[in-house]
């Protein structure tokens, strides 16, 4: 009894070994996603025209709202959401991965493939999510209570906003570049995911701030062209998140998913 009971705890957390990538990995990560785009253009396409509607809202309450202090906690938010929406789209680059034709119904079914850890890490962001938005308003305190403050006066406002947001994007980041990934397909504790994920982001940094740096401008990219740009991005920049765990994250056996 005392042997299983330590075989589990020795289970509870692991780290996944991990490779070592090239610093511009990224950019080859993108090449591959724009095949598996045009192997599954039907199945991508409907989930990027989805997932545009959540920037477009952002959008349109930053316009309807008379204010541009939204802009910054909204973006972020976006950033939380990301990770838990792209789960079905490696589920289509998983089954290109594996010779098969992809389907909408088999992604969406595997985002209760595990349902533990997959649903367990939206809470986690969920949490995250929350709690910027009750530091958004606190920050909004610093905010400048004079009619029209000029960029002197907001300089501590913004910086200190901006420091916080990327603090907490920074970390978000260590934690989603690769947990969604292990999770659908290991079946692993949420802690094992999230433990190794932060581990490889730590041991592949510079690749990882060109990776993070790449998805900030197709972001950007996507913002400016008013939400529709990320019909295209968002499934690019899922399939190239799941060409880098391919790439990164170790397999007792070496895949060739080219």
């Amino acid at each position: 009894m005392s042997t299983h009971t330590e075989t589990q705890h020795a289970d509870f957390a692991r780290c996944l070994p991990c490779n070592q990538v090239d610093t511009l990995a990224a950019f080859h990560w993108l090449k591959l996603a724009w095949n598996d785009l045009r192997a599954a253009p039907l199945v991508s396409l409907i989930y990027g025209l989805v997932f545009s509607l959540i920037p477009a809202t952002i959008l349109y309450m930053t316009i309807n709202s008379g204010t541009h202090l939204v802009i910054l906690p909204a973006i972020v938010a976006f950033a939380l959401a990301g990770p838990v929406f792209a789960v079905g789209l490696y589920d289509v680059a998983w089954q290109l991965e594996k010779g098969q034709r992809p389907t909408l119904l088999h992604s969406l079914r595997s985002m209760f493939r595990n349902p533990v850890g997959e649903w367990g890490f939206a809470i986690v962001l969920t949490l995250v999510m929350i709690a910027w938005m009750r530091l958004a308003t606190l920050l909004h305190a610093l905010y400048p209570t004079l009619g029209q403050p000029s960029l002197l006066d907001m300089a501590p406002f913004l910086a200190f906003g901006s420091l916080v947001g990327m603090v907490l994007m920074v970390a978000v980041f260590a934690l989603s570049a690769f947990t969604p990934q292990i999770c659908l397909e290991r079946k692993v504790d949420l802690m094992t995911a999230i433990v190794s994920s932060v581990h490889a982001v730590r041991t592949n940094f510079p690749a990882m701030q060109v990776w993070a740096a790449t998805i900030l401008a197709l972001v950007t990219l996507g913002f400016a062209t008013s939400a529709l740009g990320f019909i295209l991005i968002m499934p690019l920049l899922s399939f190239a998140s799941w060409h880098a765990y391919i790439a990164v994250i170790k397999t007792r056996t070496q895949r060739h998913y080219e």
